[in-house]
């Protein structure tokens, strides 16, 4: 090994000093945390690592697009209310802003933000739903601000053209799924679901272990080597959402934690 000197000349290492092999590279390599910036807490959270229970094997990591945080990058983006989990609460709240409204501008925390605009969603597989389903705009009003922010309902899912109970029903509920009068679903489309659920939860696993001791009894339940779906039925278990939202439960308390984060 040589360090650039002066002039672009190579220096040679001082004597006495021995260059670490490959293999002691690669074994501290290894033994570095995969979850930058979360270890020492997950360490302090005592999450067990476990492997697939399947193949013995470690869950593929998940698609980059999951684990992207958007609060550092953009100035405004989507939030949630997680109360807002029928059609008719939505409607009642489209009609009446005031109650669909932020009590702040979640970028800069100014106490006034006002309609901005009404942009429609289409959301697919869901035959509670109607074809088009209005959503609110917000905007900051203070000038050196102006972030927008989305307000969706808590079963319409973000990045996703189907309603969450049309994902639901698709992988955890196939059998209803062929029943179902709901538009059939593209073989393509189920099979990528399946396979974001079973990627790595790993990230998704922090998040809860420092959100509280019974979203933190989920993350000890399943571990730092679990799948997206095992982490989604320890989810059910200890929280027990209302079925047909259980995914939709999950994915807005993961977007709380951390904007952008998606578990699907």
């Amino acid at each position: 090994m040589e360090w650039p000197g002066k002039r672009g000349r190579r220096l040679a290492p001082s004597a006495g000093w021995d260059e670490p092999s490959q293999a002691a590279q690669r074994e501290k390599a290894k033994a570095r945390p995969e979850v930058v910036g979360s270890s020492a807490r997950a360490e302090r959270a005592e999450i067990p690592t476990v492997k697939s229970p399947n193949t013995g094997r470690p869950p593929p990591p998940a698609e980059s697009s999951l684990e992207r945080s958007r609060e550092s990058r953009y100035k405004g983006g989507t939030l949630i209310a997680e109360e807002v989990g029928e059609l008719a609460d939505h409607l009642r709240r489209v009609a009446d802003a005031d109650q669909y409204r932020p009590a702040e501008c979640a970028r800069c925390g100014h106490g006034s933000v006002h309609v901005h605009d009404r942009v429609e969603r289409r959301p697919l597989g869901d035959v509670l739903l109607p074809a088009v389903v209005t959503v609110l705009v917000f905007r900051c009003a203070l000038r050196t601000c102006g972030a927008t922010w989305r307000i969706l309902p808590r079963f319409l899912a973000r990045h996703l053209w189907h309603a969450w109970r049309a994902v639901e029903r698709t992988v955890m509920m196939p059998e209803k799924a062929e029943a179902t009068s709901a538009p059939t679903m593209a073989v393509r489309t189920g099979q990528r679901w399946r396979e974001r659920l079973a990627s790595s939860g790993r990230l998704l696993v922090v998040l809860l272990a420092m959100a509280g001791a019974r979203l933190a009894a989920v993350a000890t339940k399943v571990g730092l080597g679990c799948t997206r779906g095992a982490l989604v039925a320890a989810f059910v278990q200890v929280v027990r959402p209302a079925p047909g939202l259980q995914l939709a439960a999950l994915a807005t308390v993961v977007h709380r934690l951390a904007r952008g984060i998606r578990l699907m």
